[in-house]
């Protein structure tokens, strides 16, 4: 195909704090909301799958984990993994969500950071030759969610709150947990996903 702007992406559409926030050597996937439509945030679920289950390039996959490096504090902090980066807040907010209350900034699926995607983190930082990373996660689960009683989710840019609606005794955060030890201590284990083809 030869398109000049072939998904029909206009300047004006780029949000203006993505300026610098990618570092250079990084990348990620964006949302697509239909033509013309991108949601530019970072949704950590759909890249950390494309990584595990081989939709990435290798070199795409690099620059996904690249930017976890870079960008530590914002898309892991304190409680691995949050949702989606950054949330959004006042009219978008009210837009993109109904002005739903349990989806406030930083909070549930507009910003939250939520134990179940550890495993698939863990596996992605595996698969991409990254094992310190996927220690580091690990050993920062270990110790809070069994001390927290497995919440669902984490409020908090940085993840520091347990989710003022959070769930406890949560089987995902605790299976995540466990998949994620497996697949670190066992790495053999993780060609069962590059079994599965797209």
């Amino acid at each position: 195909v030869d398109a000049i702007n072939l998904l029909n992406i206009y300047p004006e559409s780029i949000p203006v704090w993505l300026d610098g926030w990618v570092p250079v050597n990084s990348g990620y996937f964006v949302g697509n909301l239909g033509p013309g439509r991108m949601d530019f945030r970072y949704f950590a679920f759909g890249n950390l799958l494309a990584v595990l289950f081989g939709l990435a390039t290798d070199e795409q996959s690099q620059q996904i984990m690249n930017l976890y490096e870079e960008r530590w504090d914002d898309l892991v902090g304190a409680t691995p993994v949050i949702i989606c980066y950054p949330a959004t807040s006042r009219e978008k907010w009210a837009y993109t969500t109904g002005s739903d209350p349990k989806n406030l900034p930083w909070s549930y699926h507009n910003g939250g950071h939520w134990p179940c995607l550890l495993w698939a983190f863990v596996g992605a930082a595996i698969r991409t030759g990254r094992h310190s990373l996927a220690k580091r996660t690990l050993d920062m689960a270990i110790e809070k969610f069994p001390r927290d009683n497995w919440p669902e989710y984490y409020d908090g840019c940085k993840g520091t709150l347990i989710g003022r609606r959070a769930n406890l005794k949560q089987t995902w955060s605790a299976s995540a947990l466990i998949v994620a030890y497996r697949l670190l201590e066992d790495p053999d284990s993780l060609p069962i996903f590059e079994s599965i083809n797209f």
